[in-house]
């Protein structure tokens, strides 16, 4: 049962061993391929090949996490496919050191990104597995932090490695932290037992991690009863629905670059706009991951839609290079009241029998919809200027935070799981 004070309960250790997990990943990720578009145009590749890999790599990424969705509510074990995940994509990074050709580097960005969807949907689940439900949040939060720790460490470690020894030698230094990486996940992750039977979500840790693992339990009860907990809520839709719409409006970020280009700001200080929002991003994602564990998930996630909205209304405007740099402190203040939260939102929606196959779809039409918002965004630039695809975004945010608090009410997950 949760505890009533979900601050006196201690973090366990599998939330520790994931977010140290994250944070070497993403530091040997940000490493490789911070340098990734110089040494596309070093083998005579330009722009047009780098969207051919990147569209590739994410499209791949989106249909990996819906796969993973559905087979981790199937197998026996979680472990071995997140420590898989981990040991392909830190495989496969340092061998950008031996390319000629970007074709080559298709195929490496390819292996990553599948490897990164196929893990992080059973990763999200078993850290769900790991804590309290009233916890959800807090442990979302702070792996959140960890994986953009790594995205600060990551690029100051390219730029002091960088000029000793070139973009090939960053590659092959990347895999320090991989196989750091690798060693924790495979060490560090326990494999998880439910305590109960069908509906509980108590968990025990298995300690004798090469013993066999019990699968994962099904919902005990009358087949109508199995069925109606084997079914996503309506609640579950509502959230997807708000969040799809959010999506819309959410473009890649490398908008905002170009757009403080446009401002005055020139691409050389680029990669510090980054670094501002990733430093706000790390030191505000667990604590807006606690206080959604006591608050509403709705509400919270409601105000960094809120924040977004400001952020794109002032880039719109641009008044200023000052007023960019800030603005951009306050875009990583949006992505942790929800990127965390809305994942445990999400879970604490759905029975645990199926949290897998709700995460797999959640990823899934987000990615999707922020490609399309990528495309819809550039048309609109083209035809009417910058200005309008902010000012729309904008307004879709705002409308967005509207319809999640007004979310029904009824109907929580607890009701499923009894």
């Amino acid at each position: 049962m949760p505890q009533e004070s979900p601050p006196e309960q201690p973090t366990p250790r599998n939330v520790y061993a994931f977010g140290l997990t994250s944070f070497l990943n993403d530091t040997a990720s940000e490493m490789a391929y911070w340098v990734l578009p110089a040494f596309l145009a070093s083998l005579g590749a330009g722009p047009a090949q780098l969207g051919i890999i990147e569209g590739i790599a994410e499209s791949v990424a989106s249909f990996a996490k819906l796969f993973s969705g559905y087979l981790s509510d199937r197998v026996p074990r979680r472990k071995p496919i997140v420590v898989g995940g981990y040991f392909v994509a830190n495989a496969v990074k340092p061998l950008l050191a031996l390319v000629s050709s970007w074709w080559q580097i298709l195929g490496i960005r390819f292996a990553d990104r599948f490897a990164k969807g196929i893990r992080g949907t059973a990763r999200d689940v078993m850290v769900a597995e790991s804590v309290d439900q009233s916890r959800i949040g807090s442990a979302y939060g702070l792996i959140q932090a960890m994986d953009s720790a790594g995205a600060i460490v990551g690029p100051l470690a390219a730029l002091a490695l960088i000029g000793h020894f070139g973009m090939r030698g960053v590659f092959g230094a990347a895999a320090v932290p991989g196989v750091l990486c690798v060693l924790v996940a495979w060490f560090g992750i326990r494999e998880l037992h439910r305590a109960g039977s069908g509906g509980t979500t108590s968990v025990s840790e298995d300690e004798h991690t090469d013993a066999p693992a019990k699968p994962h339990s099904v919902a005990v009860g009358t087949p109508t009863e199995t069925a109606a907990r084997l079914r996503l809520p309506a609640g579950f839709y509502y959230v997807l629905g708000v969040v799809t719409l959010f999506s819309l409006g959410n473009s890649s970020d490398m908008f905002l670059v170009l757009r403080a280009g446009n401002v005055g700001i020139p691409a050389s200080e680029a990669p510090l706009l980054g670094l501002v929002f990733n430093i706000m991003y790390t030191l505000l994602s667990w604590p807006a991951g606690k206080f959604s564990d006591r608050f509403s998930r709705s509400t919270i996630a409601a105000a960094g839609y809120l924040v977004f909205a400001g952020v794109y209304l002032m880039f719109a405007m641009a008044p200023s290079p000052r007023a960019i740099w800030l603005t951009m402190a306050c875009y990583g203040l949006f992505y942790a009241l929800t990127n965390p939260v809305l994942k445990a939102l999400v879970v604490e929606t759905v029975a645990p029998e199926v949290r897998g196959r709700a995460l797999g779809i959640y990823f899934f039409v987000t990615s999707l919809t922020t490609l399309l918002a990528s495309l819809i965004t550039g048309a609109l630039w083209k035809v009417y200027g910058a200005p309008v695809p902010f000012y729309l975004s904008a307004g879709i945010a705002a409308v967005s935070a509207a319809a999640l608090v007004a979310r029904p009410a009824a109907a929580k997950a607890a009701r499923l799981r009894r």
